[in-house]
């Protein structure tokens, strides 16, 4: 890249003037959720879906249509609901990919798909066994298929950053003669120098003849770290669209930050010279929510939305702060949603207050649900002092889940310590209404806890993964449980999660979620549906 003193890229390498808004490409709910541990319900999707459109992004990639039932409906019940955002849907270049992509996002406002396939040498030889012919010929197939049922497609040369220049002008040329409107560049597996990313999009826009049809869109992976700085690059070099996730979760090492992209532009608009259409004070109420939905902790140094971002430690800092914030911040955290002080609700807080504050942190819930989350409010504020943000955030996920509480913990009883048999007494309330006791001893007094849990409920499965952490501050702090179990018969993977000031309540509630989670998918005959799910990686 050009040194921070130049100017603005000139207009040689760049769009036609006048171009200078980038779009915002969100695939959090695609790329993102191929993150290991990131998976989501439709529920929780739905919610993250109204908060990308409410920040403005332009695009939603709402997920894979084929992968799954569960990812059909996702996408479908998003292209239905949300408003303000083009609603898009992944593809392979074959029919059947093609057709349930449009079958799930045909009811959006602004419907897109997006198909792909993979170019270079090593994913031809490999993966595809395609000669260059036979890629160009599926390319421009899938590409005449989804213009026959959508006027917005997109076309993605997976791999891209190691595909042959001439040979990937030919594929971006041939798709847009077939009708290709956004031509995404991947760099797939991350390999690619900033220098490098950039070179490769203006050579395309140089030398594609037809590139004006489109808008050129970055889509870049991290994997050396250059996630970010790939897609400023293709930026400087002319790309108008930027693919990306909130928080950079996404395949392996994730993909480029949503806040680090939009903020890099806004901060340095001097030096880029373009615009997003993101609200930008929403991004750290969004990045709270994603990460409180799928449990992926966001580390304290992260960039815009860590918790050490706008913090400030060292003497020197603190004096130039003091006597001139711009010594040391070149944004003002308001400007990324991040208050300057905490929220504190406590047990003499109403409900307006309560609800005002869900809004703010860019929920959507009924009345009926503000009702049961001010209920829950109230039970914890009795047991802690201050309730904070991130608190609050844990009880408004727990009513958003769409897994039906088949199983009910009525009551808990353990008994543990130094030369004391840990056992668990248990009181549950069936499916059918009926409450049952049960009791078991164990290595310790969640494993006991488990132990009961299974005779009474009758389902068996492995615990793969259990995380303790806390989610707000102070010796009161609530302790949030994860854990994902396998169910033996099939191995398939339900995860489950809860919160509370105690930890062994925590565990119980969150092993009985991933029970509730496996009943109800043995109820509806889905629990092998779930086992495999096409991967897609661009």
């Amino acid at each position: 890249m050009t040194s921070p003193q130049s100017s603005a890229p000139s207009s040689s390498s760049s769009p036609a003037p006048g171009d200078d808004r980038i779009r915002i490409f969100d695939t959090t709910l695609r790329d993102g959720e191929q993150s290991p541990g990131a998976s989501m319900n439709l529920a929780e999707k739905l919610e993250i879906a109204r908060a990308l459109a409410g920040m403005g992004v332009d695009v939603i990639e709402a997920g894979f249509p084929i992968a799954s039932i569960g990812d059909f409906e996702a996408v479908r019940a998003i292209a239905a609901e949300v408003a303000g955002s083009t609603v898009c849907g992944l593809a392979r270049c074959n029919d059947r990919d093609i057709d349930r992509a449009w079958e799930a996002v045909q009811f959006a406002q602004q419907p897109r798909i997006h198909v792909f396939l993979a170019t270079s040498p090593i994913h031809r030889e490999h993966k595809l066994r395609m000669s260059r012919e036979q890629v160009v010929e599926r390319a421009v197939a899938g590409v005449r298929r989804a213009v026959a049922l959508s006027h917005d497609v997109e076309f993605s040369p997976e791999d891209a950053g190691r595909t042959e220049p001439e040979f990937l002008r030919e594929v971006i040329e041939a798709v847009i003669e077939a009708g290709a409107t956004t031509v995404n560049i991947p760099d797939t597996v991350g390999y690619l120098m900033p220098a490098q990313y950039a070179a490769m999009i203006r050579d395309l826009i140089a030398n594609v003849p037809n590139i004006g049809r489109a808008v050129v869109s970055t889509h870049c992976h991290d994997d050396l770290g250059m996630a970010v700085a790939n897609s400023l690059a293709g930026v400087e070099a002319g790309a108008r669209q930027v693919e990306c996730t909130i928080n950079g979760i996404g395949e392996r090492a994730g993909n480029a930050a949503l806040e680090e992209i939009v903020m890099a532009i806004k901060t340095r608009h001097d030096y880029f010279g373009v615009d997003t259409s993101i609200k930008t004070e929403r991004l750290y109420p969004v990045s709270r929510m994603l990460s409180t939905i799928t449990g992926l902790a966001v580390q304290r140094n992260k960039a815009i939305v860590g918790r050490n971002a706008f913090a400030h430690e060292s003497g020197i800092h603190q004096d130039g702060m003091l006597k001139e914030r711009s010594t040391y911040e070149i944004m003002r955290p308001q400007d990324v949603g991040v208050p300057r002080t905490d929220l504190v609700l406590g047990k003499h807080s109403g409900r307006h207050a309560l609800r005002d504050r869900i809004v703010e942190m860019g929920y959507t819930l009924s009345d009926e649900q503000v009702q049961t989350v001010f209920d829950d409010f109230k039970a914890l504020a009795d047991k802690k002092k201050e309730i904070y943000d991130e608190d609050l955030a844990v009880l408004v996920e727990k009513h958003l889940g769409d897994v039906p509480a088949s199983w009910q913990l009525v009551s808990l009883h353990t008994t543990a310590g130094t030369s004391v048999l840990p056992t668990a007494t248990v009181s549950i309330r069936r499916p059918d209404g009926e409450i049952v006791q049960d009791a078991a001893i164990g290595d310790g007094p969640v494993d006991a806890i488990f132990k009961a849990f299974e005779r009474v409920t009758g389902v068996h499965a492995n615990l793969h993964e259990f995380v303790v952490r806390s989610v707000s501050q102070g010796k009161d702090a609530q302790g949030e449980v994860t854990l994902e179990l396998e169910v033996e018969s099939d191995a398939t993977s339900f995860r489950g999660r809860a919160a509370s000031t105690d930890i062994i309540e925590a565990s119980a509630l969150a092993y009985l979620n991933a029970v509730n989670a496996i009943t109800a998918r043995k109820d509806r005959g889905q629990v092998r549906e779930v086992v495999g799910r096409p991967g897609a990686g661009l």
